[in-house]
């Protein structure tokens, strides 16, 4: 049963959001590959710590380690923090987790662009709206062989979607994580309306 949680309840809100920044912040995208004796990711490619500079090492069993473990660590920063002092807190520390593995302490905080961390936290807090947005991340990015329009088109949905089907604590977390995603992809955004964007597959 879940704890009920109050605006009297700052500790709880403090050790929820900085248990969720904790493990947001585990870059396992670099750990694996240096694990698998394939030096620092973030030398390669875009220099990113994510599943999508992962693939550039022909490593597709590394990137869907990386895509499962980085969602992972946002559902299990929702669901703990939801056990420990309720809903509020646990969208808290989902935000906290996505902050976590874009701005790493560990890393000089340089970290990834949220899109599997913040997944998992839409699926922890709001599941029936993370399969619709699983859907429209897969639909655009296969139509359109560009990761980062699946991961924006995806990250635009959500909040839609998590209002429709789960209200509104989840949209608005929904709508955070993907302002959020958004902001870190505007390189992406600038390539992507130069035409320049590298399609999956096609290195970078």
């Amino acid at each position: 049963m879940l704890i009920s949680l109050t605006m009297t309840d700052p500790i709880r809100l403090g050790i929820a959001a900085g248990l969720g920044y904790l493990l947001g912040a585990v870059p396992f995208g670099l750990l694996l590959t240096r694990a698998a004796g394939l030096g620092d990711i973030r030398a390669i490619g875009s220099g990113n710590i994510g599943a999508t500079n992962v693939l550039r090492t022909g490593r597709r069993g590394l990137a869907a380690a990386t895509l499962l473990l980085d969602g992972l660590k946002g559902a299990a920063a929702v669901i703990v923090a939801a056990l420990f002092a309720g809903p509020m807190a646990g969208a808290l520390a989902g935000l906290a987790a996505t902050l976590g593995h874009m701005f790493p302490v560990w890393l000089g905080f340089r970290g990834g662009k949220g899109v599997a961390t913040g997944f998992g936290v839409l699926l922890a807090a709001a599941p029936l709206a993370a399969l619709a947005t699983a859907l429209v991340w897969v639909g655009v990015a296969a139509t359109s062989r560009i990761s980062s329009a699946g991961a924006l088109a995806a990250a635009a949905a959500a909040p839609l979607l998590a209002w429709a089907l789960s209200g509104r604590v989840p949209a608005l977390l929904a709508l955070a994580v993907a302002a959020l995603v958004w902001w870190r992809h505007a390189p992406n955004i600038a390539r992507l309306l130069a035409g320049t964007e590298p399609r999956i597959g096609a290195g970078r």
